[in-house]
């Protein structure tokens, strides 16, 4: 069993970005830089089997590139908050492309959550703060609300193994699936 995930890996301007957000928010863990990624698709623990007919899945797809941009910030979690993000601007793309990754990754047998798709990059993971942190913690977000990146070209998909550590999550890139660029003639 392998756990593993499908996204998209950010450009340095936008980690930086990223960054400067978790470094205004009053996160009591905050996500490592390098690990900063907006995620497709969770395999889960996926059998080998299954997560090689998804890797050949994710292979054979042919899809453009696209701009994508990051809006906004928001918590998981209503009034005991356990997530902070980041909201990705609207992109039928983004929503076209998920949809089909989840598709290929469900018919290779990979045991998908059943969870509506949300786009997001998470900033931080914690267990939900007292009261009166959590208040400042939502202050913070809705002070950020107006966050907003360059848009970037997405060129590549990469699929990653999540090694659990007492640390939290440690990423490891297993293939790197490249989109179509350039315009059509």
């Amino acid at each position: 069993m392998i756990r593993a995930f499908l996204g998209i890996d950010l450009p340095a301007a936008v980690r930086g970005a990223l960054q400067v957000q978790q470094f205004l928010l009053p996160l009591p863990r905050k996500v490592e830089p390098e690990n900063l990624h907006l995620t497709l698709v969770f395999l889960g623990e996926c059998p080998e089997p299954a997560l090689e007919a998804a890797h050949e899945g994710f292979e054979a797809l042919r899809e453009r590139g696209f701009p994508l941009a990051l809006q906004g910030l928001g918590l998981f979690g209503k009034d005991k908050p356990r997530v902070a993000w980041a909201g990705v601007g609207p992109s039928p793309e983004l929503m076209k492309l998920q949809a089909k990754v989840e598709t290929i990754a469900r018919r290779a047998g990979c045991p998908i959550d059943a969870r509506k798709f949300t786009p997001h990059v998470t900033l931080g993971r914690f267990q939900p703060p007292p009261p009166a942190d959590a208040m400042r913690l939502e202050r913070a977000v809705a002070m950020g609300t107006g966050f907003r990146t360059d848009p970037w070209e997405v060129t590549e998909l990469t699929l990653w193994r999540s090694h659990l550590t007492g640390k939290g999550s440690q990423y490891e890139v297993l293939a790197r699936y490249p989109l179509i660029t350039g315009t059509s003639s």
